[in-house]
């Protein structure tokens, strides 16, 4: 979900135009989703290096995310959709988080597709914090150092309820992962496309299904 400002900028209109912008791509991504029968989907909403932004941009996403848990929340139940928040949102004020909770709460029966935002999300500290709480667990003799593995740590994930994701598709022409799921997406594919988040559609998002088909996916080993 990345080039909301610069698409804004661009149109010479202020940046949160484009954030407004973007939260119809959104919706249109989960319906794509929907529509090919993807069981789950994770969009990356806000970054915890975003709350260096300005502080004026930060509560104008703030804001339209509030709105949108507030508008959306029967489209996802009438659609069969459940929402998982991860991140660290205690930054957030305790309004937000509670909007946060009640949404996860009012989807958790839904079954259709299991989308997945980060808000307030590190790859980095999602790692350190997955480290940290193992450590704590073998000093008190819940978990020795011989039971870890990859499996094991992945369950001390935030994603530690869904699966590493096999295709990351990233918008605005940038190259790079940005700190999204460092751990989770060691072996996914990548689609790169130069179109802005608030112009990626339908058809770049089935674009980026059909790309993924047509790649052979080897984790390492020998094509045969």
């Amino acid at each position: 979900m990345d080039g909301n400002g610069r698409w804004a900028q661009n149109k010479g209109l202020p940046r949160i135009s484009g954030h407004q912008q973007g939260m119809k791509a959104v919706r249109e991504t989960i319906e794509s989703a929907l529509e090919l029968k993807i069981p789950y989907l994770t969009l990356f909403g806000f970054s915890w290096e975003n709350w260096k932004r300005p502080e004026e941009e930060v509560d104008e996403l703030i804001k339209l995310l509030t709105f949108y848990l507030e508008k959306e929340i029967d489209s996802l139940n009438e659609n069969g959709v459940c929402l998982k928040v991860i991140g660290d949102i205690s930054p957030f004020n305790q309004s937000v988080i509670s909007l946060i909770k009640e949404a996860e709460k009012q989807t958790s029966h839904n079954t259709n597709l299991f989308l997945t935002v980060a808000l307030s999300y590190s790859g980095r500290r999602d790692i350190l914090q997955a480290t940290k709480t193992i450590i704590h667990d073998i000093k008190t003799g819940l978990l020795t150092s011989d039971q870890i593995n990859d499996q094991v740590f992945s369950q001390y994930l935030m994603t530690s309820t869904m699966p590493d994701p096999d295709l990351v598709i990233r918008t605005s022409g940038e190259k790079r992962i940005s700190n999204f799921l460092l751990w989770q997406s060691a072996y996914a594919e990548f689609v790169f496309f130069d179109v802005y988040w608030p112009d990626f559609g339908k058809k770049d998002f089935t674009e980026a299904i059909a790309l993924y088909q047509n790649r052979q996916r080897r984790y390492g080993k020998v094509s045969i």
